[in-house]
């Protein structure tokens, strides 16, 4: 029987795993890793400033938990024990697939921030990918991948979410619940 008050509960092999009902505090470092698969600290600091140019510094003051495998969710602050809480913060990142994937919530809250990997579309094209179109972008000469899609409004830039790049395509990946219809304005 597991202990609820206990942080990480053992596996067969007595390893420390991961319990997906209850928040645990992303390790400093991959060094410092007790959870086999966990992303650490360091290790998403690093995907953020090396995917979109959003510098460590940016998100020093945030917390970083896992909930469920690779889940991950930010806080701005410390927590203390948020382990017996539904939510924290907001999720932000899923890392426990082939490749890390930031939520829409995430990128819509700091993808402002972001210096690369940042594709702009017109009002008429962001409006079909926030209604959860996919659409040809043959120009589009970046990464490909996960991009943050932004579009311009009352003179700059603001993210819209998550866009999946691959073979000349733009994929919406706009959570269905949080598709819009964006009236289309001009710049």
């Amino acid at each position: 029987m597991s202990d609820p008050d206990h942080d990480l509960e053992p596996d067969a092999d007595h390893e420390p795993a991961n319990d997906g009902q209850r928040f645990d505090r992303l390790p400093a470092t991959p060094a410092d890793r007790e959870v086999a698969g966990r992303a650490s600290r360091e290790e998403v600091l690093d995907w953020w400033e090396e995917r979109f140019g959003i510098g460590r510094d940016f998100l020093d003051g945030y917390s970083f938990w896992e909930k469920g495998a690779g889940k991950v969710w930010v806080f701005n602050g410390e927590a203390d024990d948020p382990s017996r809480v539904e939510a924290i913060g907001m999720t932000f990142l899923r890392t426990r697939q082939e490749h890390w994937k930031p939520t829409t919530r995430a990128v819509q809250r700091f993808g402002g921030h972001a210096t690369r990997n940042v594709v702009e579309l017109d009002p008429e094209r962001a409006s079909r990918f926030a209604a959860g179109e996919d659409q040809d972008l043959p120009d589009w000469d970046g990464d490909w991948g996960y991009l943050i899609v932004a579009h311009r409004i009352a003179g700059g830039t603001a993210p819209i979410g998550v866009g999946l790049y691959l073979y000349d395509e733009l994929r919406s990946v706009v959570p269905k619940g949080s598709r819009a219809d964006l009236p289309v304005v001009d710049r």
